[in-house]
């Protein structure tokens, strides 16, 4: 029973840690990355609908995304969501392709980037505990039931304990990284 426990912690611990690096992969650095445009939903024919099912996104330059609509008819739709977007970023259109230029970000815009970054990290960590939370409710549930012993608990109480500073690390050193892209000139 305790190891079921163990498993699961474990395992939604992990999907914790996989949701901050892929929050911090939609954090706008200097660089061009596809990843950027993964939060924009286009009004597609009333549907709400995300931007990489309906376009071909490629980084041809270190500085220029490209997106190549696979509907011509979506081109206006794509462009009006990239601008209303927290992105920052002006699109180009050809009638056909849109050019994306990502500028070189500011000191000031880097700082604010790092503070959001931090905060993806912080609420990465607050699941993780949370998820450790409800692991050590469930083991004092079974010692209150007798299904297992105080010292048995104790035990898994301490495989928590590292489990937790195991991902809260990971999350840490993922952000000390993003950090340091971002802060990269």
């Amino acid at each position: 029973m305790v190891a079921e426990l163990m498993e699961d912690a474990t395992r939604r611990m992990d999907k914790s840690v996989e949701a901050v690096r892929h929050e911090f992969n939609t954090v706008r650095t200097g660089r061009a990355s596809p990843a950027l445009l993964d939060r924009i939903h286009v009004d597609y024919y009333g549907q709400r609908t995300p931007l990489k099912q309906l376009a071909t996104i490629s980084a041809p330059e270190p500085r220029l995304l490209s997106i190549q609509p696979f509907d011509p008819s979506s081109l206006r739709n794509i462009e009006r969501a990239i601008q209303e977007s927290d992105l920052g970023l002006t699109p180009s259109n050809d009638g056909r392709l849109i050019r994306l230029p990502i500028p070189q970000l500011t000191e000031e815009r880097r700082k604010e980037l790092v503070r959001v970054v931090r905060q993806m990290a912080e609420d990465g960590r607050v699941a993780v505990r949370n998820v450790r939370r409800d692991l050590m409710h469930h083991l004092r549930e079974l010692v209150d039931e007798g299904e297992i012993g105080a010292d048995e608990e104790h035990r898994a109480e301490d495989a928590a304990q590292r489990l937790t500073d195991e991902h809260v690390k990971a999350i840490d050193e993922a952000l000390k990284h993003k950090e340091a892209e971002i802060m990269e000139v």
